[in-house]
Order: C-alpha cells, then sequence, then structure tokens
C-alpha cells in the first residue's frame, strides 16, 4: 500500500534554497538536476516509508518520532503518521545539524 508523502512547507523551502544556491554558484542544469534528484528520493518514502534510521541528534534528545534518509550529502528529515508521510527537512549534512534539527523541529 501506498503511504502519501507531504512535504511540509519548511522542506520545500529547503528544496527552493539548494536550487537557488547551485542555480546561482554552479548551472541551471545542475540544480535541475540535484533538486529532481532530492524531489524523487522523497517520493521514494510512498512505497518503503519505514526504512530510514532516527537521526542521531535527536535520539541523544530522546525524540525518536522522526526518521531520515540520505541522498549525499543531504538528509531527508522525515515523520510518519498513520498512512502519510510529512517531509520536514532536506539539509546538507555539513552544516551544524545538531542546531538545525533543534530550531526546525521542537518548533513545529
Amino acid at each position: 500500500m501506498k503511504f502519501k508523502v507531504n512535504l511540509v512547507s519548511t522542506s520545500e523551502e529547503d528544496l527552493f534554497e539548494i536550487y537557488q544556491y547551485v542555480f546561482f554558484n554552479d548551472s541551471e542544469a545542475k540544480a535541475e538536476k540535484l533538486f529532481s534528484k532530492l524531489y524523487e528520493k522523497c517520493l521514494t518514502l510512498q512505497q518503503y516509508p519505514k526504512r530510514g534510521h532516527i537521526p542521531p541528534e535527536l535520539e541523544l534528545l530522546g525524540i525518536t518520532d522522526f526518521k531520515e534518509i540520505t541522498s549525499k550529502p543531504y538528509r531527508i528529515i522525515f515523520q510518519i503518521v498513520k498512512k502519510e508521510v510529512f517531509v520536514h527537512c532536506v539539509l546538507d549534512s555539513r552544516r551544524d545539524m545538531q542546531r538545525l534539527l533543534q530550531e526546525r523541529l521542537l518548533r513545529e
């Protein structure tokens, strides 16, 4: 059974910011390719939502209801609620993930 994948507004903003960064610092073609790759990776959660693992930064805080999959160097943070997947973040793993995840997920 397919799960419904929902991109939360913050994850849509993340994808747009990644696109813009690559567009302005590399090329439109590479920005399009990366955007498509990340978006398609999010959609794979329709078929296999229970894969991935709890982000270690959140597990240290005792938060276990989020999971992540990767498309290196990006981390896709999501939550499963019944038969729906909510993608909360698409973040570059080279950034301070502890701070970003705490700011993002604890305020939602």
